[in-house]
């Protein structure tokens, strides 16, 4: 495993956040930058939600300036789980209980080991830079008081494999496997992402729930199409959802 080639790093023993950092620097990098925080006081999941970062856990965002339209830049979010699925067989050397949930968490032994959330700037034509946002139970795990009613219990990569890795040994095996499927993403598009991304998908061809803000969805979960869309085989037809949250 060697550090992918046209990537920057730097690594920070404490920042409010990894994405708030990400964004203060973007536009003085000239390529791709990782960004490691060995501590995060602020960090944050999807729609504003708290990201609890206790001490030896991965918190890093990649910056970069991704080609095409917005909606292809979204797609990354999928790069990414792929990325984080196979740094977690690099450094423990087993894929047995791994799976991704969508749209962008990433399982171990059906509890929640990692969560990933892009976020962008642009000038109102496209994205100017893409904020790859990646948390990782390394070592701990949240407390119960800090989750939704229904939500998926979290886990710990050393709780489930009993494999310790630092923060630095994980973004160096996460560096690579994004490098290559990024590099597969822009050389081939969505649908090679895709096919890989439904490989190793969570509760494909089950009963799940999507619910949003406004609505709640039961089905069956039959794919992901290549808008990156949750796919629901439901009592009414089958049904495209853009974004919700996922119950099992």
């Amino acid at each position: 495993m060697s550090w992918p080639a046209g990537y920057g790093k730097r690594v920070l023993d404490e920042v409010d956040s990894t994405l708030n950092e990400a964004s203060r620097i973007a536009g003085e990098l000239a390529g791709p930058e990782w960004i490691l925080a060995l501590r995060q006081t602020q960090g944050r999941g999807r729609r504003g939600r708290d990201w609890k970062d206790p001490k030896g856990n991965f918190a890093a965002t990649l910056v970069m300036r991704p080609e095409g339209a917005p909606d292809q830049a979204a797609l990354r979010s999928f790069v990414a789980a792929l990325a984080v699925y196979d740094a977690c067989v690099a450094v423990t050397g087993r894929s047995e209980g791994l799976s991704l949930k969508w749209p962008n968490d990433v399982l171990l032994k059906g509890g929640k080991l990692a969560g990933i959330l892009l976020e962008s700037a642009g000038n109102g034509q496209g994205v100017n830079h893409l904020f790859v946002g990646i948390g990782v139970n390394l070592v701990e795990t949240p407390m119960k008081e800090w989750l939704e009613p229904g939500a998926v219990w979290p886990v710990s990569l050393l709780s489930e494999t009993g494999v310790q890795v630092t923060p630095e040994e994980f973004l160096e095996a996460v560096a690579d496997a994004f490098a290559r499927f990024e590099q597969q993403f822009s050389t081939y598009g969505f649908e090679p992402i895709r096919t890989a991304w439904l490989a190793r998908a969570a509760k494909l061809g089950e009963v799940i729930t999507a619910r949003t803000a406004n609505s709640e969805t039961e089905g069956t979960f039959e794919t992901v199409d290549g808008s990156g869309n949750l796919v629901l085989n439901t009592a009414k037809g089958r049904v495209s959802i853009p974004a919700a949250d996922i119950y099992f």
